[in-house]
């Protein structure tokens, strides 16, 4: 009878896994590219621009949230360059409007994920480790899969995602550290 139930147990918890995983959210899944509202390549402004993540996404310093850059940022430069691109009229128009550019999320957490880009970006983190080669997608897409192990993984041996003078052998493990 403990044999038996010992089983039945298991196989609850295998299928509660499994349904678990097998439900993920699209948002949470490695590959997501939502269409946005205007064609953006950082192909073009991260890869042959050049531009750094830290030019668009400021706040990602200095705040929890990288955020999404305003319509005004993307202004300082299509002030006068490509203002003919349908795309940059598009843009203009929501500039002159004030209204905001409603952008697609494509890095999102489950709400019960706490996740601060300041420790990680301050540290020397390179965003490519979490976010992929963005500099080579025409299309951003979620390049890693953002479920616990990843994490994990990087916090246990974070040396290739860290600057060569970085001193840091193991990042926080304990629950606390992501989960609030």
């Amino acid at each position: 009878m403990r044999i038996l139930l010992g089983a039945i147990a298991a196989g609850l918890l295998l299928t509660v896994l499994a349904v678990g995983w097998a439900t993920q959210t699209d948002r949470l899944a490695q590959g997501y590219a939502p269409a946005q509202p205007i064609p953006f390549s950082h192909r073009l402004h991260a890869g042959s621009l050049s531009i750094p993540c830290l030019h668009c996404h400021s706040a990602a310093d200095r705040s929890r949230h990288a955020g999404i850059p305003a319509v005004e940022v993307c202004m300082e430069c299509h002030r006068v360059t490509k203002t003919e691109s349908p795309a940059i009229v598009q843009l203009k128009a929501l500039f002159d409007s004030g209204r905001p550019l409603e952008w697609k999320r494509v890095h999102s957490l489950p709400d019960h994920v706490y996740f601060d880009h300041r420790p990680h970006v301050n540290a020397g983190v390179d965003c490519r480790s979490c976010h992929g080669p963005v500099e080579d997608m025409t299309v951003i897409s979620q390049a890693m899969s953002l479920r616990m192990n990843r994490c994990l993984a990087c916090h246990r041996a974070p040396r290739p995602s860290l600057p060569a003078e970085s001193d840091l052998q193991r990042a926080p493990e304990n629950c606390h550290a992501c989960h609030r």
